[in-house]
């Protein structure tokens, strides 16, 4: 089982280093002239990182769906929950309330 959690600051940090090597290979290989458009950097709001568990060790499939704070760790004591409050899930799209129009050449 696997669920995503938000990087510590120190792995933050590395993925932020490895970001920048990356970004100077890149920029030396094409001229920065055409790399003036490459993305924002990483950072702890839009980065997360994988939390493997083995089946004695997992939380429900529920729990496994959200994104959990950088300090969560899976404790024997509470399984098949989880130490911190994750973050909430994105709400439900909501769903057609007319049927869509079906094509031409369907009818």
């Amino acid at each position: 089982m696997q669920w995503s959690r938000r990087p510590t600051q120190e792995e933050l940090d590395r993925l932020v280093a490895l970001e920048e090597d990356q970004r100077a290979a890149f920029v030396a290989a094409i001229g920065p002239a055409r790399a003036q458009a490459l993305p924002p950097a990483p950072n702890g709001s839009d980065t997360t990182v994988p939390v493997y568990a083995c089946v004695q060790h997992a939380i429900t499939r529920d729990l496994a769906a959200l994104i959990h704070q950088a300090t969560c760790a899976p404790d024997p004591q509470t399984l098949p929950a989880c130490t911190c409050v994750p973050e909430p899930g994105p709400a439900p799209e909501p769903l057609h309330e007319e049927p869509l129009p079906l094509p031409d050449h369907w009818t």
